[in-house]
């Protein structure tokens, strides 16, 4: 009898079912104790949205102490955080985790500061910081003002017309400084009229767009700072003559350029590109989409930048010069040299055919040990404004460059990383047909098979 009942069909299939839910059960429990103890993932995603960049993790693995970064929320929003932390901490086993509920332990929150919910705390040896954002930049930029041992200030020359720091309107800077705020710098305006001297403080020095002349001290004086070791950032508009747009030609300063290796064309570039007139941008804005090696530009593969009344230049290398360029206009664009008249004459014979060059950076050598003094020259400067510093990659290269400039090239494409714009695009046709099979071939063809099923089971 008990034999008859081990060989029944009923018996055979239960031992099967089982055995098969035994083996799936087992399976899920040694996934979820391997997914418990090792925690990996993998970013399919085409731009590696969901991954810190290389430069991040250069940072991280070279940390010479261990460095405890501290998450402050609600205990039920913890998981808010733990994403993006867990990332630091499979980078490096010198990085240490912390989740504090200020609720539960006020005292601590106060103590460090904390005044939000959803805030992290990096702190290595005895420094502490918090971070700006609980996103990469934010938590990558804590980092590294806890592994930086200087401040680092970036100085805004002002008196001659630049665009200024503190302005919030259309022309103003307002958002660069934002930005370099989030970076870890320190922003600041000087003055070179009133004292002719650029302060020993000052990091990186960016004169911006002026549009009337320095006097022969302030020229000077910039051209020493640089000569010693300085950092500077020219963005230096084509002298136009247009009602009252009125742009002092600065030849004064030009000459320092020009001795330096790059000498600035005085002319306005048109760039006649039909990728710029699809994106909306007028021929005065010259579009650019490739770039050179230089490490301001080499990771900038891919992103389009525009450059608004702006001017061309030449470079060469001199005896204590390096020169690179680091990008062109368009193979369509034009340059004109009557900055007099709004009127635009692609076909005057007088007109020089692109590719242009728009931005050189360059080194200076100053003949001691551990100093060298570097600069970067743009021939225009509403780009870096806020009207157009949202424009694409525009915001990556102004950083990138007070980055090259400061010795930070560590910091340089360290940004929150785009969304990518994946939608479909269809001609009405290929709608109708997406339509007609989704609203009617598919379902007919369920009733079809089903219809056969049943004609053959009968």
């Amino acid at each position: 009898m008990a034999s008859q009942w081990l060989k029944a069909r009923q018996t055979r299939y239960a031992a099967y079912a089982t055995f098969y839910i035994l083996v799936v059960a087992a399976a899920a429990v040694a996934a979820n104790v391997l997914a418990d103890r090792y925690d990996k993932s993998w970013d399919t995603t085409s731009n590696k949205r969901y991954s810190l960049s290389e430069q991040t993790a250069k940072i991280v693995r070279e940390l010479k102490q261990n460095a405890t970064i501290t998450y402050f929320n609600q205990t039920t929003h913890f998981r808010e955080g733990k994403d993006l932390l867990g990332e630091y901490a499979s980078l490096s086993p010198k990085v240490h985790i912390q989740y504090v509920d200020p609720d539960k332990n006020p005292q601590l929150a106060r103590q460090d500061g904390i005044q939000q919910m959803g805030t992290a705390l990096v702190e290595i040896g005895d420094k502490k910081e918090i971070a700006t954002s609980m996103t990469e930049v934010g938590i990558t930029g804590a980092i590294i003002r806890d592994i930086k041992t200087s401040t680092r200030s970036v100085c805004f020359v002002s008196g001659s017309g630049e665009h200024q720091i503190d302005d919030t309107g259309r022309d103003g800077l307002s958002q660069l400084k934002n930005r370099l705020t989030q970076e870890s710098y320190d922003t600041k305006t000087v003055n070179l009229i009133e004292k002719a001297e650029v302060p020993a403080d000052c990091t990186a020095l960016v004169i911006a767009g002026p549009t009337r002349d320095y006097d022969q001290p302030e020229v000077t004086a910039i051209q020493k700072y640089v000569e010693n070791g300085g950092r500077a950032m020219f963005l230096m508009d084509p002298p136009l003559h247009l009602g009252s747009s009125d742009i002092s030609s600065n030849d004064a300063l030009a000459g320092i350029l020009a001795g330096w290796g790059v000498t600035l064309d005085k002319d306005l570039i048109l760039d006649l590109n039909p990728i710029g007139q699809l994106s909306g941008l007028g021929p005065q804005v010259a579009l650019v989409t490739s770039y050179g090696s230089q490490p301001i530009v080499s990771d900038m593969k891919g992103l389009a930048t525009g450059f608004p009344i702006t001017r061309s230049m030449q470079i060469k290398e001199t005896g204590k010069t390096s020169v690179q360029k680091l990008f062109d206009s368009s193979s369509t664009s034009l340059a004109t040299s009557e900055l007099s008249s709004p009127e635009i004459k692609v076909n005057d014979p007088k007109n020089k055919k692109g590719p242009l060059t728009i931005a050189a950076a360059g080194t200076y050598s100053t003949g001691k040990p551990d100093s060298q003094g570097r600069f970067v020259v743009v021939g225009g400067s509403t780009w870096a404004s806020n009207r157009f510093l949202n424009f694409n990659g525009n915001s990556d290269l102004a950083l990138n460059a007070i980055n090259w400039l400061a010795s930070d090239e560590d910091l340089i494409s360290i940004r929150p990383k785009p969304p990518e714009d994946q939608h479909i695009t269809m001609t009405r046709a290929q709608m109708n047909t997406v339509r007609m099979i989704s609203q009617f071939g598919l379902p007919l063809l369920v009733v079809i098979v089903g219809a056969a099923v049943w004609w053959r089971r009968r």
